[in-house]
Order: C-alpha cells, then sequence, then structure tokens
C-alpha cells in the first residue's frame, strides 16, 4: 500500500502543542502519529474503526 500521499493533521485546539496527528486522507488506511516522534511508530487503523472511535470520544467527550 503506497502512504505516500498521506496529508497529516493534528487537532486545532491543541494549539502548538505535541499531540496526536492523524492521516484520513487515504482510502483504505487511517493513519495515527505522535508529532513529538514522526519517525516513530505509526498506527494502522481502518476508515470504519476510526470512525468508531472518533464517535465514541465525541459521546465520552459531550458527557464529561
Amino acid at each position: 500500500m503506497d502512504l505516500s500521499g498521506a496529508t497529516w493533521r493534528k487537532a486545532t485546539r491543541s494549539g502548538n502543542t505535541d499531540c496526536v496527528e492523524v492521516a484520513d486522507n487515504l482510502t483504505e488506511v487511517v493513519l495515527v502519529r505522535d508529532s513529538k516522534d514522526r519517525d516513530g511508530g505509526t498506527l494502522h487503523v481502518t476508515p470504519t474503526s476510526w470512525r468508531s472511535f472518533v464517535g465514541l470520544a465525541k459521546q465520552i467527550g459531550s458527557a464529561a
């Protein structure tokens, strides 16, 4: 799988702090990495799993 077209972004609320970056512009995979260690490991998840994770995180965040 060619990952060279990944476009990385981080949450706008994180400002200038280090956090998680996500590349969700690829068709078959969503990539997740630590912005402090961009050359470290990269988590690969399916788009369906990523949508489920984000949906659950939003539910938990709105309940807090």
